[in-house]
């Protein structure tokens, strides 16, 4: 199974950017990647055996999906590992360096879309997880 790793330097102390990215209702506005889908409910239990559960929906209602993770490893302000439902598995990393938060993610790439077209979605994502940290 294919690795593929995203990264993004987030200007903010590790404290917000940890909570921003594991308080369901933050998550409920970062959580897209384009501005057509939109993220209507996210419910998270950070704790190991917990679920991460959202929903991605897109804005016409066109289509929906439901993302469900279980905890495997938690460790404050440093990583979060978990698994998908389809036993592939997730890390992200947290690491301050001066000023600002580098978030790595590495996940297992799945078989039924190109891996580009997948990293280029969990960027984006990623991407919109910055944004909102920095500007609330």
């Amino acid at each position: 199974m294919s690795k593929v790793m995203i990264s993004v330097a987030i200007k903010a102390p590790i404290e917000k950017v940890w909570d921003k990215m594991n308080n369901p209702k933050d998550i409920e506005q970062w959580n897209t990647a384009s501005e057509d889908w939109h993220c209507p409910k996210a419910e998270n239990n950070l704790t190991v055996g917990g679920s991460l559960k959202s929903t991605m929906a897109a804005k016409d209602g066109s289509f929906s999906f439901e993302f469900e993770g279980i905890y495997d490893e938690i460790i404050p302000n440093k990583l979060i590992r978990y698994h998908l439902g389809d036993q592939r598995s997730v890390e992200i990393h947290f690491e301050e360096i001066g000023n600002e938060v580098i978030v790595t993610e590495t996940f297992d790439a799945e078989s039924q879309n190109p891996i580009e077209m997948q990293q280029q979605g969990w960027q984006a994502i990623l991407n919109n997880f910055k944004k909102h940290v920095e500007q609330s």
